[in-house]
């Protein structure tokens, strides 16, 4: 009854928004155009538009027939948005969550296979540079440029992993000139940020730009009787050098190079108990009863651990890479570029064991017992693009490879008694690896001056394998020896044609309307184990278990975007319908000898979805804005048992309805400063996620969180000073539940949650 209350509330939220004036998120101008060419400054400034590169070319977002969200790094510092999972402070139509690395969630469509062998749903770029492993993709957001979010697949020009989408952030460009800035920031929890950039000219031709972060904050968790430390959850050290050369009036090249120090105590969950009223799990054959949700918990009690930790956590990782983009103009018309990267990351984690929360166990469900990873990865894209006055082209080839080494070691949980066979269970993978190689076109051709044609193609041919050990051990440190071990041998090709196809129409010289047909593609994949036949094969699976599919969509849309009452009202609109197949989901199996995480094509489902922004500026003292979202994500087809179907039932993290409003008001002072006041709120509607282990769903109630902030600006904006609040209503909203295979109650159960209220006070200084 009070998620019906919330959800009647809502709609008639939204109603009373769109009867005043349907806003969206904001754009502000970016801070530096894109190397390849410029958009002139004079209709971005006039417009309040912003420069994307969506389409791999430059644009503006006005222009640009695509469903996204662009966010200048300017925007993204007054909203306090400092890493990738407060993006959907802003972007509500976007989720972004911290499990076990990132978890993005676009329009419904997500994944939550975070292992080696995994892929994302929706593809996490740094540079443009697509960044394989969801743990090493939450750095903070620092010395940015703008952030890009398209919503929808992007199979042609993006490649595999985009069925949700991209998230695209870009750091700023070295300049032409002399500047520097130092920013920090002190709230709650001891949450402590610091950002230093230094710009250097030398010469005419060359540009020199540093920046360096620090980023540290104690844990949202209250370890209650747990003995252990929790905090500080993050303690990160980040820089970036970045240089660009002008060689001569036909080519640049950017080089940039980066590094991040990531530690801290891994500890990221709290006992189900907290969110959840006990319950059992399902009798054979029949669908589990959703677990009862705890209204009367308060927000501090739902931070308590709830369980006493059996050893100290800890993380100690590191990531770095380098990346190399020349643009070379071929003559007026034609552009080669090309863009390449190597990457490294290295995990060293020690999780805590529970005790006293499964009895006689010592497991962490997010990152177990120890685990010691290397991952390294390499991309080369090579792009031709030809601008001619009617034929836009683009044509080009990609290669990416990804190769890791990994060991995982859980103590305790087949034998609690040191020195038995089961008391080390664990799993040894080396190499695990992922080869890409794809060649794609695009073209858009201009039937008329104000009607225009688009077609893509991008073929991809991806190869993976893997080859390691599920270990049962007496001891840390034994030899393999099959059995007790078991062998993970496999390997799998696939190959995918996408396309894109879609017509774009200037009603007028203010608004755009365009629709589309597009496909996206994910890889598929294995499972533990060797395939049943295979010589030396220990641990047999058959072929229809130890392999799944790749994963596709079709994606069919309609949008328009306009600008009205010269300028002061800009509105985006989209309707999109999805034809999901042969969805990748995850569960805890025995299948391996122990509990471990299988991947099966397990499901179809279709997403319809209506998307309303827009922003309104009556006068250069007052901005309003909103967004409003409707969303039907269901399963069409998953029997998870035989007897035992899910259709109709939601996809996880898809409210139907979200919606988000916000007002800015700037008051000018007689000393040439200003003061600026913003209130931002979100509203969502309720949301499941699905538990495999419990043939039920976990229930988050719809729920309102509500930003504000007051900032200082000096005369000609050469310092600031800001308070903030966030997540005014301190609600604690749900990003995951799991249960463990072998313990099907919520004994055995863990959650995580988005940021509770945090406040303090940021600042800021220009040389």
């Amino acid at each position: 009854m009070r998620a019906a209350r919330n959800s009647v509330a809502i709609r008639a939220l939204i109603a009373a928004t769109l009867s005043i004036a349907p806003f969206g998120i904001g754009a502000a101008l970016a801070q530096d155009a894109p190397l390849a060419q410029d958009v002139p400054a004079d209709e971005v400034v006039d417009t309040g538009d912003i420069v994307v590169t969506a389409n791999r070319t430059v644009s503006l977002a006005s222009k640009t027939p695509i469903a996204l969200n662009a966010v200048s790094g300017a925007d993204l510092t007054s909203a306090g948005v400092t890493n990738p999972t407060t993006l959907s402070e802003i972007i509500p139509t976007v989720t972004i969550d911290r499990t076990d690395g990132l978890r993005i969630t676009i329009r419904g469509v997500s994944s939550n296979d975070n292992t080696e062998k995994g892929d994302p749903s929706a593809a996490f770029l740094l540079d443009g540079i697509y960044i394989a492993r969801p743990q090493a993709q939450e750095v903070s957001f620092f010395d940015l440029d703008r952030v890009e979010v398209l919503r929808g697949p992007q199979g042609t020009l993006y490649g595999r992993n985009t069925t949700a989408g991209v998230v695209n952030v870009i750091s700023a460009l070295p300049k032409h000139r002399f500047e520097a800035s130092i920013e920090g920031s002190y709230g709650n929890f001891d949450t402590r940020q610091l950002t230093g950039m230094i710009n250097v000219p030398i010469g005419d031709h060359v540009a020199v730009r540093a920046a360096v972060n620090y980023d540290r904050r104690d844990s949202y968790i209250r370890r209650g009787d747990s003995p252990y430390d929790l905090s500080p959850f993050k303690d990160n050290l980040s820089g970036r050098l970045s240089v660009l050369a002008d060689l001569g009036e036909r080519t640049t090249v950017l080089v940039r190079g980066d590094y991040s120090a990531i530690k801290g105590r891994p500890t990221n969950a709290v006992s189900a108990y907290n969110f959840f009223a006990p319950f059992a799990g399902p009798v054979d054959g029949q669908r589990g009863t959703d677990p009862a949700y705890r209204p009367e918990v308060s927000s501090d009690d739902r931070r308590v651990l709830g369980f006493a930790e059996g050893s100290q956590s800890s993380r100690d990782n590191s990531s770095w890479g380098v990346m190399t983009e020349v643009n070379h103009e071929l003559g007026d018309r034609l552009t080669l570029t090309y863009l390449g990267s190597y990457r490294e990351f290295e995990r060293d984690e020690q999780a805590p064991g529970l005790t006293g929360f499964v009895p006689g166990i010592n497991l962490s469900l997010s990152n177990p017992g120890s685990l010691d990873a290397s991952y390294w990865q390499t991309s080369h894209e090579l792009r031709l693009a030809y601008s001619g006055d009617r034929l836009q082209v683009q044509v080009g080839g990609y290669f990416f490879k990804e190769h890791s080494v990994s060991e995982v070691l859980i103590t305790g949980l087949l034998s609690p008694t040191p020195g038995t066979p089961g008391y080390v269970f664990g799993f040894l993978q080396d190499p695990t690896t992922a080869r890409s190689i794809a060649g794609f076109g695009q073209a858009t051709y201009s039937l008329t001056d104000r009607l225009r044609v688009t077609g893509g193609l991008r073929y991809t041919s991806d190869d993976k394998s893997r080859l390691g050990a599920t270990i049962i051990h007496s001891t840390v440190g034994e030899p393999l020896v099959f059995p007790p071990d078991s062998l993970n041998d496999a390997s799998r090709s696939f190959n995918k044609l996408t396309w894109k196809s879609g017509v774009e129409f200037d009603l007028n010289n203010r608004t755009l309307l365009y629709a589309s047909i597009s496909t996206g593609y994910k890889a598929g994949g294995f499972n533990d184990g060797c395939l049943a036949g295979d010589a030396n094969c220990t641990a047999p699976i058959p072929a229809d278990a130890l392999f799944y599919k790749p994963e596709t969509l079709t994606a069919y849309e309609v949008g328009f975007k306009t600008r009205m009452l010269d300028n002061a009202l800009r509105l985006n609109g989209s309707y999109f319908h999805y034809d999901y197949n042969d969805l990748q989901l995850s569960q805890a199996s025995n299948i391996c000898g122990g509990p471990c995480q299988i991947t099966t094509n397990a499901a179809t489902a279709k997403i319809d979805g209506v998307e309303l922004e827009a922003v309104v500026v009556p006068s250069p003292r007052n901005r309003f804005g909103a967004t409003v979202a409707w969303l039907n994500a269901r399963f069409t087809d998953y029997e998870m048992v035989p007897g035992v179907n899910f259709a109709g039932a939601k996809l996880d993290r898809s409210p139907e309805w979200v919606a988000a409003v916000d007002y800015s008001y700037s008051l000018p002072l007689d000393n040439g400063s200003d003061l600026t006041a913003q209130v931002r709120s979100r509203i969502s509607d309720s949301y499941e996620f699905l538990s495999s282990t419990l043939r039920a769903q976990f229930h988050q109630p719809s729920y309102t969180r509500t930003d504000l902030n007051l900032t200082y600006n000096a005369p000609d904006r050469r310092w600031y000073l800001q308070g903030f609040v966030k997540n005014l209503e301190d609600t604690i909203v749900l990003s995951s539940a799991t249960t463990v295979a072998a313990f099907p109650g919520l004994a055995g159960g863990t959650v995580t949650f988005q940021d509770p209220r945090t406040y303090g006070m940021r600042a800021g200084f220009k040389f």
